[in-house]
């Protein structure tokens, strides 16, 4: 009778790593830029004694769902949206180079050009540093201009450009933090062919109502594998009872 309790929990523990991942898509709806991660199972054919009708539930390598989210304009300087495919090269909090489409910036107390989480942007000779009270413009080209404040554009000083990249979906891994890496751990070459959107961000690619579908779907396979327990649980009691009243 314990098969089928390993075959239930091995159901069970999939879903619940599956409501987590979805739990975690919906945090971040209102996230710039997020990519919705992606859980994939399959069954696993149970070898042994028994019918071969038995199968373990076993987790495929998460993905990702690297679909384009909408562009909504905020009027915002220093909002920047990848247009289309392509990413926006940040360093992570250990310094070495991850990519995101987060486009929210903002200038530190340090004059660094930064997300709004605090990651600094990479630049074409390094950190994108910039002059205190001056108006910042992004080019399409990733190009960083500022001009002090009140002063026309013959004032532009140029800061940098930010590094944009467009590796191959298929060679990007997600990090715990949130950002993506190449698997070789080698930073993606510049690529001139990635525009960036000024005044405008990217929404994440999150369908709020398909993954509350999705949510109440699982909390139902979830119950399913709970009364196969119980019933597992249920039929050991009776068979004890009959073991009892034969002894």
């Amino acid at each position: 009778m314990d098969r089928v309790i390993y075959i239930a929990m091995t159901g069970a523990r999939e879903i619940t790593r599956q409501q987590a991942a979805v739990s975690h898509n919906l945090a971040n709806v209102s996230t710039s830029g997020f990519r919705q991660e992606l859980n994939v199972f399959r069954a696993l054919p149970v070898v042994g004694e028994g019918a071969r009708t038995r199968a373990f539930v076993v987790e495929t390598t998460p993905r990702t769902d690297f679909s384009q989210g909408a562009i909504q304009v905020t009027g915002r300087p220093l909002d920047v949206a990848v247009k289309g495919a392509g990413w926006i090269a940040v360093r992570d909090a250990a310094g070495q180079e991850a990519y995101t489409r987060m486009g929210n910036l903002h200038v530190s107390q340090n004059g660094i050009l930064q997300t709004v989480n605090g990651l600094g942007l990479v630049g074409d000779a390094g950190p994108l540093a910039l002059p205190p009270d001056q108006d910042v413009l992004i080019a399409k080209d990733g190009t960083v201009s500022t001009v002090p404040i009140g002063q026309d554009l013959a004032s532009v000083a140029i800061a940098g450009r930010i590094k944009r990249v467009n590796p191959p979906e298929r060679d990007l891994v997600r990090g715990e933090d949130g950002l993506f890496r190449l698997a070789s751990g080698r930073p993606a070459e510049t690529d001139a062919n990635v525009e960036l959107i000024s005044g405008a961000l990217e929404s994440g690619n999150v369908n709020p109502a398909e993954a509350l579908v999705n949510m109440v779907s699982l909390a139902r396979q979830f119950e399913m594998q709970m009364k196969v327990l119980s019933a597992a649980q249920e039929n050991h009691r009776s068979a004890d009872k009959m073991l009892t009243l034969t002894a």
